[in-house]
């Protein structure tokens, strides 16, 4: 199509195979994280429906619907994102609500058959009624065999309460505890590098919802601790931390590496366990950390010679 649709904070612009969402910066009223997400491309295939709602104070909403299981941002945000600062969502003046339904069927024409719209959906539809078609007319929608959208491009650092995330966009995440924010488990446990060939999945609880974290869920199945500040495998967030605009692409990222690892046959992932050992600088590095921990009193004699031996293992 070619065509480009502005609208408030962002803007869509309609290829032949794809949409593609691009985020205003720069205007301290857009979501900070659309100035964190920059630029979104939408192949038609992600996506299960398009639908046009009123909006608020004179606006309209057209709502490109994401396919479950398509774009690793919203699978991680699990229905926690508020609506303002939903990507998919673009605002409308509403005197433009005709040029809107046109966009509107113009892209629910390009969608795959089974995207999930109804016959003869038109108008304004009611508040996303399910999001597959007219009010009250929920259709199926088969979810997405993998990740179609590509996950954020960072941020892969940010500070938490306890410590610092980082990732390094491929195979490796690691936690660094603060002294004066990480439970005394955290302290005791050592700063954490975790392979993304050893975890499964990723907890994200929003930090504008009380006791927000992310959680890295490993593939060992060992019973990990209830509350995520005791839990090594987890950061915690707390005012000012963690804030959306950093956490949540963040954990989209580590997400899409690990459903991209899954899609790796086992023989392969088998045939390279020199690549899954530790760098002997980042051993060296937390052999050190223990030390300053056994020397605060933190870790017993015990702790710190068993820890210091597992660390001297993984060389």
């Amino acid at each position: 199509m070619g065509d480009v649709l502005a609208g408030i904070h962002a803007t869509w612009e309609f290829e032949s195979d794809a949409l593609v969402i691009r985020f205003e910066r720069g205007n301290r009223n857009t979501p900070k994280l659309f100035s964190a997400l920059r630029e979104r491309r939408v192949p038609h295939e992600a996506l299960a429906s398009v639908t046009l709602t009123p909006g608020k104070r004179g606006t309209v909403v057209l709502h490109a619907v994401p396919r479950p299981g398509a774009d690793p941002l919203m699978e991680a945000a699990a229905g926690q994102l508020k609506e303002a600062c939903d990507p998919y969502r673009l605002v409308l003046p509403a005197d433009r609500e005709t040029l809107a339904e046109y966009y509107r069927d113009e892209l629910r024409a390009l969608l795959p058959a089974d995207a999930g719209i109804a016959d003869g959906a038109e108008g304004m539809e009611g508040a996303d009624a399910g999001d597959t078609g007219e009010a009250g007319d929920a259709v199926a929608v088969r979810p997405a065999d993998g990740f179609l959208v590509a996950a954020p491009a960072g941020p892969l650092s940010f500070k938490t309460y306890d410590g610092r995330a980082s990732f390094d966009g491929m195979s490796e995440v690691a936690f660094r505890w603060s002294w004066t924010g990480a439970s005394s488990e955290k302290w005791k446990a050592g700063d954490q590098t975790f392979s993304v060939r050893e975890l499964s999945g990723v907890e994200w609880r929003s930090p504008e919802i009380l006791d927000g974290y992310l959680r890295l869920v490993p593939r060992d199945g060992v019973a990990r601790p209830a509350q995520p500040d005791r839990d090594p495998a987890s950061v915690v967030f707390g005012l000012g931390y963690g804030p959306v605009h950093e956490s949540l692409p963040f954990a989209a990222a580590v997400l899409a590496a690990i459903r991209g690892k899954d899609r790796v046959p086992v023989a392969v992932a088998a045939g390279v366990p020199d690549a899954a050992r530790r760098d002997p600088g980042a051993v060296a590095e937390r052999i050190r950390h223990l030390g300053d921990l056994h020397r605060a009193g933190l870790v017993t004699d015990e702790e710190f010679s068993a820890k210091k031996a597992e660390l001297l293992a993984e060389l």
